[in-house]
């Protein structure tokens, strides 16, 4: 039903279609995530984590990307830049703080990602509004951990607000910064496109599995 609404995209209101983009999204990576783990634990015998664990659950900006947002992006990225970045803070201003320039690598790290595959699907010249919905995100949350040590988790907002705050937050610098680049680069129709030929290879790949069954 969402994506047949697509083709009405003409007569429907712009920030309708932002927040059509952000279910399309969502509910895309969690249908491939799923899939894929699906194929890892029946061709290969893996049991793959869960890639997303109830977003709109989130009470902050640091449990929202770091416990439950496209777990298998975190799970790249804290080895790789995370970890090493802390490690050389933690000489340079001691282990308290070196988390912070830490997290705001990884996002530095994370919008270059995203612009390149910003580009790939637009193949028009960036005008880094991805890189700052990622850079403003990667410094709200360097204040928030900031902000954690000095209070010592001494006063904490409730978790009806702090998820309604965060949640709000994440989804108003969505449509601000992000999702107006899938309308923009008519993201929809070759995400249609692709669905179409990734549907006809594994068409093709099950045909092939069942001649070579027994019986057939």
């Amino acid at each position: 039903m969402l994506i047949r609404a697509y083709d009405y995209s003409d007569y429907i209101h712009p920030n309708v279609i932002l927040i059509m983009y952000s279910f399309h999204v969502y509910f895309l990576l969690e249908i491939l995530l799923a899939v894929g783990a699906v194929l890892a634990r029946n061709f290969l015998g893996l049991e793959l984590e869960p890639q997303f664990n109830e977003p709109y659950l989130a009470t902050s900006l640091q449990d929202f990307w770091g416990c439950r947002w496209n777990l298998v992006v975190t799970s790249i990225l804290r080895p790789t830049v995370y970890e090493p970045t802390r490690a050389i803070g933690s000489h340079l201003i001691g282990r308290k703080w070196a988390p912070l320039p830490a997290v705001f690598a990884t996002f530095v790290v994370s919008a270059i990602m995203h612009e390149i595959i910003f580009y790939y699907l637009g193949r028009v010249r960036p005008n880094w509004e991805i890189s700052w919905f990622f850079l403003l995100h990667g410094f709200c949350l360097t204040v928030e951990i900031a902000l954690k040590k000095v209070l010592n988790d001494r006063w904490r907002l409730p978790k009806m607000i702090s998820t309604m705050l965060t949640v709000g937050f994440v989804m108003s610098t969505g449509f601000w910064l992000f999702f107006p680049k899938f309308v923009e680069y008519k993201v929809d129709v070759r995400a249609f496109e692709e669905y179409a030929e990734i549907g006809a290879y594994m068409k093709n790949v099950s045909q092939s599995i069942v001649r070579v069954l027994p019986g057939h």
